[in-house]
Order: structure tokens, then sequence, then C-alpha cells
């Protein structure tokens, strides 16, 4: 669990930047909705408009990449760029190795064949998996010692080498994995076909499950396009009343309104509300852009990554909540569609077109949305006191503390000394407010040593782990103590 927490707060910086793009990109879809639904693009709007939507794209369209450098230097031991450069050595490796057009020349047959799996392994998770590989590979690397001829490639320069070769391998096997796995999701979407709006309600709620993996675009490939004939955004958006499977066309879009719209800002809203005090500003800035982005324009991963692996089972919760509210949405018979995602532009587009039905219900079952989302994320949040952004375990007082002295090269080695000596220290991190330090031996804590140094007090989780309270000025006491490592 956390590991899992680590990895949520590595990708708090990545996710920092997509929500402006995503409202970027509403804005620029609203003036020129041509950009998704093609056409001509001419006078100064659309242009605006569709320069709008390209600045966006840059970052939500290449997510993974964000993911792979964010995570890399968020899971390395002390944050350090080398693994930044190693994480995206090994999206770059993995991407390239399983390409289409790669995968068509290792099996010999023609990339029109060559199954479709490959052609979505640009993904977040494999941004994720890539930052992990990155990451291990720095911290267990990070100091190698080559002998006097290979030199030059020692401690971290030799980082991106073990990398790459670490990702060759990782590739062979995921050349085997990921189109089973692929297949498997697409032949899962085909069989829920026939179920009508229960059936919806299930691809809903796989769809937001599998999202952390990147996989959900396997059941999106079976729903919204042609892979088995369904073609529902296709259909809806040429002006067909049934889509490929003869259901209304629509109807594995719709369900996706009331959740993005309004459910997942309400949901947004119970997280600031859960923060701690004085944490509410900073989790209200995070949570509220992730709110707007939603309604607008759909984009949803800046809410989702923001608290999926801080917080796995309320993200499961989440994705029930979604399923049960695309069901509901879909039997009363509220019918949309959308060409990049379910928010308000999409929505305002979509009504005019001969398949749409009953739109002004969207203020009834968003509104319900909106409620059960909130009631249900805070009792969850509260309940269970589940790590949310703002929830973090920093005590009220820490970013209040001021320090005796600022000498922190001194402060650093009356720390080290009190854990025992360098020798007793296995790793190190540090928070907003603490060190987080792991030992070997917890006998050799001198705790009356390590608070001479100033600092304002020692927290003991377990024998082999301690937490040393030093305030906001935390990173300049850590980096003198990893200096004296």
């Amino acid at each position: 669990m956390k590991y899992l927490q680590k990895l949520g707060k590595s990708l708090m910086l990545p996710v920092a930047c997509l929500p402006v793009c995503g409202i970027l990109m509403g804005i620029g879809y609203a003036l020129c909705p041509s950009t998704m639904q093609g056409g001509d693009i001419s006078g100064a709007a659309q242009i605006i408009g569709f320069f709008l939507v390209k600045a966006g794209g840059a970052l939500i369209d290449n997510m993974s990449w964000l993911f792979a450098i964010g995570v890399a230097v968020g899971m390395a031991d002390d944050n350090d760029g080398t693994a930044g450069l190693a994480g995206l050595v090994s999206w770059l490796m993995i991407t390239n190795l399983l390409a289409t057009g790669t995968v068509a020349t290792l099996t010999g047959v023609g990339a029109d064949v060559v199954n479709p799996a490959f052609a979505k392994i640009g993904n977040q998770f494999i941004g994720i998996l890539a930052g992990l590989i990155g990451s291990t590979c720095y911290n267990k690397f990070k100091g190698t010692k080559l002998p006097d001829a290979l030199s030059f490639f020692s401690g971290k320069r030799c980082v991106a080498i073990v990398t790459a070769v670490v990702s060759i391998v990782v590739s062979a096997i995921l050349f085997f994995v990921w189109p089973i796995v692929y297949t498997a999701l697409v032949t899962v979407g085909e069989s829920i076909v026939g179920l009508g709006a229960v059936g919806v309600g299930i691809y809903a709620f796989l769809n937001r499950l599998l999202i952390p993996f990147g996989l959900h675009h396997a059941l999106n490939s079976v729903f919204w396009f042609d892979a088995a004939g369904i073609n529902d955004l296709g259909s809806y958006w040429a002006g067909e009343l049934l889509n490929g499977a003869g259901g209304t066309a629509g109807m594995y879009m719709a369900g996706f309104f009331p959740s993005m719209m309004f459910g997942l800002p309400a949901a947004a809203m119970a997280i600031i509300h859960c923060a701690k005090p004085e944490k509410k500003k900073a989790a209200a800035s995070l949570m509220g852009a992730a709110a707007i982005c939603a309604f607008i324009c759909g984009v949803t991963e800046p809410f989702e990554f923001a608290f999926m692996f801080l917080a796995p089972a309320l993200y499961l919760v989440y994705a029930i909540l979604y399923g049960v509210f695309a069901a509901v949405t879909v039997a009363l018979g509220f019918r949309a569609g959308f060409s990049f995602s379910a928010g308000l532009t999409d929505l305002v587009f979509s009504a005019s077109l001969p398949a749409h039905a009953k739109t002004w219900m969207i203020l009834p079952l968003g509104i319900a949305a909106a409620i059960v989302f909130y009631l249900v994320f805070r009792f969850a949040i509260t309940k269970f006191d589940l790590k949310t952004p703002g929830r973090e375990d920093d005590d009220i007082d820490e970013t209040k503390i001021e320090l005796a002295n600022n000498d922190f090269t001194a402060m650093a080695a009356i720390i080290l000394e009190g854990l025992g000596g360098k020798e007793n220290v296995t790793s190190v991190d540090n928070c907003i407010t603490r060190l987080r330090l792991e030992i070997k031996d917890y006998t050799a804590v001198d705790e009356k040593k390590i608070k001479s140094a100033g600092i304002s007090g020692v927290i003991r989780p377990s024998k082999t782990s301690i937490q040393v309270i030093i305030g906001p000025k935390v990173q300049f006491v850590a980096d003198e103590f990893k200096k004296l490592l």
C-alpha cells in the first residue's frame, strides 16, 4: 500500500499539467468543432479554436510521456532527473519495439493483419510501467562502479544503459502478453452487446476500471468504433438512428454524460471538503481544475490519476457508480453522443443530430449523479480514512514549524548520528515536512540526539521506519543528509 501511495504522489506532477490542457481543448473545440467533426476551418474564431485544441492536445495526447518521466523521478530515491531520463528511455524502447510496423516485420506479416493491440501500445499504463522501470534501475544502479576501462559509464551514466536492456526484456514479455489481454477484453466487450442497458452499465464500469492500465481502448474499439460492427460513435455522427448492432445510436456514449459532467465534479467537491483545513486550498486548486476540465470537455484523467493509487478501493467504487448511472441513463431513454468525450461541449453539438433523445434529462440525471457521487465519496473517505488529496499524514502544525537555526548541514549530521550512522540507514525520502527513513537496527537510534538538532519531533511507525518532523524546510535538510550518506 505504501508503494501505491508513493506512486500516487509521483503522478501529481504530470497530472498537474493536464487540467489546463483539457480546458483549452474544450474552449477550442467549442470555437472550432471542425477540429473533431471534420470540415473546413476558416475564420478567425475557428483558427483560434484550432490553435487552442492543438495546444491542449500537445499534453493530453501524450500523457504516457508525462507519466513515464514523472513517475520515474517521483519513485527515485532522491528524485534525480537521471531517473526521468531512464523512464523516457524505457518508454521509447517499449513503444518502438512493439509498434505495429516493428511487429509486422518481426512476424513477417502485413501491418494490416497485426493484432490491433499493438496500435494502442503508447498508453498511460505503458508510461507508468516505463517510469517504474526507469526508477527501479536508477535506485539499484546509480552507484555502480565499473572497471577503469569502462569508468566513464559508472554511476548514473550506466542507468539508462541498464534501463534499455531491461526494457528489451519487458518488451519481449509484452509481445506475447499484451495482445492476449487486449483480445480477451475485446471478447468480453462483444459478449455484453446484447444485454441492453445492463450491458451499457457493465461496459461503463469496465471502461473506468481499465483506465489506469490503458486497456479501456480495447473496449472502446468494440462499442464506439467498428471492431465488432457496432460503430456507435460513427453511426451517431453520421445522422443514423441505429448503430451497427441494431441498438439506438449513442447508447454506448450517452451514459457517460451525467457522471462526467456532474458526478465527477461532485466527487471532487467531496474530496475538497474532506481535506485537512490547512490543505483545502491545495486540494481545491487541483480538484477544482479537474472538475472544470471534466464538465467542459469530459477529460477525466486529472481527477482519476489524482487518487486512484492513493485510494484504489475508492476508485473501484467510482467505477461502479459510473456503471450504475450509465445503465440508468440509457434505460430512461437519454441519448447523446460525442466525438471527443462526454462534456458540455459535445452535449451541445450532439443535441442537434437525429439520434439525440430527451436531452433535457441531463439536468435531473446530473443532479442525481452529483448527490450520489458526493455522498458516497464523502462517506467512504471519512469512514475509512482514505488518503485522498489533502488528507496525507502530515500533521496540521508541521507546516508552521520554525527551526531553531538554519545550519542544515549541522542538523543533518546530528540526525544521522542519532540514527546510528550511515551504516544503519537503508533509504531516505521526504514529504512536505518530514524526513522519512528506513533503518536496519532500531536499537541503535538515539531520539534525544536527533531532537538535539532542533527538530520538532520523531515518529516511529515501525521497527524499521522513522519519520523526523522538520517542517517546510525539510528539503534543505534532506539534501544535506543525502550528501552525508
